[in-house]
């Protein structure tokens, strides 16, 4: 059984960065994706970035890409979502996820889910 596990969220500046780390367990993660969603209060989880674990393939959702990165340590067995120029509307909890033999960015493609970690953007 996978599991996820987040940090490194907080209360950040707009303008600033954060980097959010998912530790995975439980699985052998050559064929797996790893992908990051959020959501923010009264709103439907969305998709953020995903990240082919073996190829290091990668794709952002427009509202974060030329800001956000998306990375993985293999021999860590982490994910990373390095966040910079935060803006006010990055504001949500994000979750980090995992699924084998896909690329797809709705969260119904994730069968595996970690706890979650909040993300402030103040002004």
């Amino acid at each position: 059984q996978v599991q996820l596990v987040e940090s490194g969220g907080g209360l950040v500046q707009t303008g600033g960065s954060l980097r959010l780390s998912c530790a995975a367990s439980g699985g052998t993660f050559s064929s797996y994706t790893m992908a990051w969603f959020r959501q923010a209060p009264g709103k439907e989880r969305e998709f953020v970035a995903r990240i082919r674990w073996t190829t290091g393939r990668t794709y952002y959702a427009n509202s974060v890409k030329g800001r956000f990165t998306i990375s993985r340590d293999n021999a860590k067995n982490t994910g990373y979502l390095q966040m910079n120029s935060l803006e006010l509307e990055d504001t949500a909890v994000y979750y980090c996820a995992a699924a084998s033999l896909v690329f797809v960015d709705t969260p119904d493609g994730y069968p595996y889910w970690g706890q979650g970690t909040q993300v402030t953007v103040s002004s």
